[in-house]
């Protein structure tokens, strides 16, 4: 089921789908219009006016890149080429998966103009495994003569990394999905060498708007300093999650009271890479790169996650930190090395184990693991956990002094899987108690996952055995000398769809404020933006 979809103010990424559940050729041109054919210049001009940023969560100026991609362009002798990111490997995301799904075409028309503007031959629309998005995006590509001719939609590895720039080129040029371990800017060298403009979905949905509105029609929705509209994925202990399109400068706890938040224990802002924020500092900050930045958060990708106040929250961010480790790319020794110890030291404090030397380790290891990596995946998960230790002090304090703070793991901040009843969960090592003798040769050979506890006996990482470490994995379960140590596939996890579209629940909203919130819900009238591009009366 595809994820509700809200939108506060006007429509613009969001326009039609009120009325239809996709928008194919025919409805996506009689809601937004003929396809705008700007110059390059003309489309770093408006790219710059509003100070358009990519919305994969690096925000880097739209402007520059499509400068540096003609700079690169003009110096050599290939045409560049155009890639849609839209491997969106982030659990808590699905506003990209939602625009592919729902509106395919407003993301191609601005890939397309982009192509067009930069005499671009080809664009490639990266999407990480299968599902209604692929469907959807490859029907639309079916539909019309040009974008068949232009346009191939390549399936790439659906992990968290697989959407980091580097890691998404080498995907394409028939490498491995890794992360290149050095910074080459696509710009000058991409797919297959050519200059390639490289840019999330999301952006290029914002780029067909921008062109269609121009600059000041454009800015005529949210803050001047950052104006237009913001695709934010709600989600966690909420009622109704939703993907949210908002202006600039509407406050986050106006969003969350739509999305029938529960009172919140702690919100999280920009996905895993993210930083965590106090709710009452969360519900006043305005939706905004610079607002969030202010209250020591960041926009990131748009996800938003709540933590309820019947979970444990510090449980919750074990079970992200173990994910996150296993998702490296074990290429440095802060993926190999670093990141599984933080999981480990974590979870120990979480189950009680663990004590002061234990959080001063893991503060260490999350320091020592920053600016050191092949990419940015240790930095964003480091910042994860460290914000979350500062954010859930009082509970850190409990399970230090008590063992444990007293609720359940709710399981409320998505992972992979979880979603769906048929997924792989992966393979994890497993221990016979009955005959393992506490040798300790597991620990030698596969330390990311296995350590020693202080009566020599293995403590095992649960997370799923990662592909660089199955080699290593394998080896600890054949050297075994008692044969205690096998490799397990794990069953597949409990459904947790998203709900259908209906009005949010009363908890954590007083009945006159969730009647508001459904009031504003549901304001899905046309805008004299949509009746401007579509040439209907209004």
């Amino acid at each position: 089921m595809a994820p509700t979809v809200i939108r506060v103010g006007q429509a613009r990424l969001t326009a039609g789908l009120d009325r239809h559940a996709r928008l194919d050729l025919a409805a996506h041109r009689q809601e937004f219009g003929p396809l705008p054919n700007p110059t390059a210049a003309d489309l770093i001009r408006m790219a710059g006016e509003v100070d358009l940023r990519g919305r994969g969560g690096a925000a880097f100026p739209v402007a520059r890149k499509l400068r540096a991609v003609m700079t690169a362009t003009s110096a050599g002798k290939h045409h560049p080429a155009v890639v849609v990111n839209a491997a969106e490997g982030e659990p808590g995301s699905a506003k990209d998966k939602m625009l592919l799904w729902r509106s395919p075409h407003l993301v191609l028309d601005g890939a397309l103009i982009a192509a067009r503007a930069l005499d671009a031959r080809e664009i490639t629309v990266a999407v990480a495994g299968d599902g209604p998005h692929l469907q959807s995006v490859s029907e639309a590509v079916a539909e019309d003569a040009t974008l068949r001719r232009m346009v191939r939609v390549v399936s790439v590895p659906d992990r968290f990394v697989s959407g980091e720039g580097g890691a998404l080129v080498n995907a394409l040029n028939g490498k491995k999905a890794l992360p290149p371990g050095q910074k080459v800017l696509a710009s000058d060298s991409g797919v297959r060498g050519q200059p390639t403009l490289l840019s999330n979905a999301e952006t290029f949905a914002q780029l067909a708007v921008l062109t269609m509105l121009g600059s000041s029609g454009y800015a005529s929705a949210g803050l001047a300093e950052e104006p237009g509209t913001v695709l934010l994925t709600i989600g966690g202990a909420v009622g109704r999650p939703a993907v949210v399109e908002v202006p600039t400068g509407v406050p986050l706890g106006h969003i969350l009271d739509i999305c029938g938040a529960e009172p919140p224990g702690g919100i999280l802002v920009g996905g895993y890479h993210g930083l965590w924020l106090d709710p009452e500092v969360a519900y006043q900050v305005p939706v905004s790169r610079a607002g969030l930045a202010a209250a020591g958060g960041v926009l990131g990708a748009g996800v938003v996650l709540v933590i309820g106040e019947e979970s444990c929250p510090l449980g919750e961010v074990s079970r992200v930190a173990s994910y996150l480790a296993m998702q490296s790319s074990g290429q440095c020794g802060p993926c190999k090395i670093g990141l599984p110890s933080a999981a480990r030291l974590l979870a120990a404090i979480t189950s009680g184990s663990g004590g002061f030397d234990d959080l001063e380790e893991l503060r260490r290891v999350a320091g020592g693991v920053r600016g050191r990596g092949a990419c940015a995946h240790p930095d964003g998960t480091a910042n994860f956990v460290v914000s979350a230790l500062d954010a859930f002090s009082a509970d850190l304090s409990e399970h230090m002094f008590r063992g444990r703070c007293g609720r359940a793991v709710a399981g409320v901040l998505p992972l992979p899987g979880e979603s769906d009843p048929d997924a792989d969960s992966g393979t994890r090592l497993a221990v016979d108690w009955t005959r393992c003798s506490g040798h300790g040769l597991c620990s030698r050979l596969v330390p990311e996952l296995i350590q020693l506890d202080e009566h020599g006996y293995p403590e095992l990482l649960d997370v799923p055995v990662p592909f660089w470490l199955g080699r290593d994995a394998k080896q600890a379960v054949e050297m075994c000398p008692t044969l205690a140590l096998s490799l397990k596939r794990a069953a597949p996890a409990a459904p947790a769809a998203w709900p259908a579209a209906g009005p949010p629940p009363q908890s954590g909203l007083t009945a006159s404020r969730a009647r508001k919130a459904d009031r504003e819900a549901a304001e899905v009238a046309h805008s004299a933006w949509i009746a401007a591009i579509s040439g209907r009366p209004q």
